[in-house]
């Protein structure tokens, strides 16, 4: 085109770049709303998950209808988005038609005069609106193009806000290294907190210079006021955080000279919520110890109280279960039976008995008395009846050590402990059957 006629050039160069001026400014709004689109798309789901996962409550409540309001509002947000996206997009789809309109139309009546003085030919112009014609479909293309890429980028701005966040470095040991050779004394600690700090936001400090020790084969329960950072010990240990300050020991070694895998496979945790995974009750039970054969499946069952459920289930080990069909109670059983089939050195268990009846709830204690002889066992609990036994109770306050010793030591020394026994009325533990029962290491 610059060859037969660089005038009729620069008419086509010059409205087409006035129109892609005016594209350039739609682009970027298709991107903005593409990330507003996206993310009131997974307000409703959000919201749909958080009505439907707790329909019994909601109905229960009284909520249907604002639930309902909540999913509408949602959606009709999502509406206004979507449509705020078609729009922009459809915009630029017509502005890069107008544009070959009005260039063609430009250069025909540039063209046309420039024929009509004799300093152009007919055949010329002719050549120049073929070549014209010739340029649609990869204007076209660049448009849809340009128009993609910006909600492609949205969405890769989305998973990018994903890919920042902080992760867990991923270790592999081998198997050989992960079992331990040895296994602590029922003298020596297993775990050592020495003045360890920790804030989940650094102006907020959960823990605060804490230290005590746990040793082997023994029962250490940790209580105090809710909010206090009983279950960030826990997460302490299982290095689902670090310390802000300070060290933790583990066997004698600091934890972060550990690999994850390696730390983990020593120890059996039993979360608050005692999640079940869909699937059979023979996979969850040897989901952290895919290896384990028929007659340690029968141990763990017998040790938590799972007999009673696998007779009631119809295909035994093999039935499929999850968390809508069991209970809160049954749930905590198998997630206890699960951590103790890896015959742990150290037993963590965030609040075992929130979910179990009074019989099921002794049933417990046993199985951690049990546990208590052949490793150590770390319990959080408000219910202080299911501690009152321990070797040891550490009474955390505001985020700090107040007290550590026995039931009746801290019912006699220390007044926080004393308020939380008063308003559980905790019997004194019958600590001399339990140290004549107890096996040696």
């Amino acid at each position: 085109m610059g060859v037969l006629d660089w005038l009729l050039l620069v008419v086509t160069l010059g409205v087409l770049l006035v129109v892609a001026a005016g594209v350039l400014v739609v682009l970027p709004r298709i991107g903005r709303a593409t990330v507003r689109a996206q993310a009131a798309v997974g307000v409703i789901g959000s919201t749909l998950e958080r009505a439907l996962g707790a329909i019994r409550t909601v109905r229960a409540s009284g909520a249907e209808q604002r639930e309902l309001a909540a999913v509408t509002a949602a959606a009709a947000t999502a509406y206004d988005e979507g449509v705020s996206v078609a729009r922009d997009t459809a915009l630029v789809g017509v502005s890069s038609g107008f544009a070959l309109q009005l260039t063609f139309l430009a250069v025909l009546g540039v063209g046309g005069a420039r024929v009509a003085s004799g300093s152009l030919d007919i055949a010329t112009l002719i050549a120049f609106l073929l070549y014209l014609f010739f340029l649609i479909g990869p204007i076209t293309a660049i448009t849809v193009g340009a128009t993609q890429l910006q909600a492609g980028l949205a969405a890769v701005a989305r998973i990018d806000e994903i890919g920042e966040l902080d992760v867990e470095a991923v270790t592999s040991t081998p198997a050989s290294r992960a079992r331990p050779t040895a296994r602590a004394g029922a003298v020596a600690p297993v775990v050592v907190f020495d003045r360890v700090s920790f804030a989940y936001r650094p102006d907020q400090p959960v823990l605060r210079e804490v230290s005590f020790s746990v040793a082997g084969t023994s029962q250490t329960a940790i209580v105090g006021p809710s909010g206090t950072g009983k279950s960030t010990l826990l997460a302490l240990l299982e290095r689902f955080y670090e310390p802000s300050e300070g060290t933790i020991a583990f066997g004698g070694t600091p934890l972060q000279d550990i690999p994850r895998d390696v730390l983990r496979a020593r120890i059996g945790y039993v979360e608050q919520d005692a999640p079940v995974l869909a699937g059979t009750l023979r996979e969850n039970l040897r989901y952290a110890l895919p290896e384990a054969s028929d007659e340690q499946l029968a141990t763990v069952i017998e040790e938590a109280r799972l007999s009673e459920l696998l007779v009631r289930l119809p295909g035994g080990l093999d039935t499929e279960i999850g968390d809508r069909t069991l209970s809160g109670g049954e749930r905590q059983r198998i997630a206890i039976a699960r951590a103790l089939l890896r015959r742990p050195e150290l037993l963590l268990l965030d609040e075992p008995t929130a979910q179990l009846d009074a019989a099921n709830e002794h049933a417990l204690r046993e199985t951690v008395d049990r546990a208590a002889r052949r490793c150590a066992v770390l319990v959080v609990a408000h219910r202080l009846s299911t501690v009152a036994a321990a070797d040891q109770i550490v009474v955390l306050d505001g985020g700090r050590v107040r007290a550590v010793g026995t039931h009746a030591d801290l019912v006699a020394t220390d007044s926080v402990y004393r308020a939380l026994a008063a308003t559980q009325l905790i019997a004194p533990p019958d600590h001399s059957a339990r140290a004549t029962a107890r096996e040696p290491s």
